[in-house]
């Protein structure tokens, strides 16, 4: 597990270095009352879900849809 601590309105990108584009950006869009509001960049064609949808659609053997 990465772990790393990131401020409001710094992001984290997921993709290769020496890519073009990034698979996805996480930016930290607020942080209040023990809760932290997260943005999600991603292509349309990559499925980002919350954990407990993924989970369900694994467990029904679809294929996860590009949300």
């Amino acid at each position: 597990m990465l772990v790393l601590s990131r401020k409001r309105m710094e992001s984290v990108v997921v993709g290769e270095p020496d890519g073009v584009d990034c698979l996805l950006k996480v930016i930290v869009l607020e942080i209040k009352a023990g809760a932290v509001r997260l943005g999600f960049e991603a292509d349309s064609s990559v499925p980002v879900h919350r954990t407990e949808i993924w989970e369900e659609i694994r467990a029904k053997g679809q294929t996860p849809e590009p949300t």
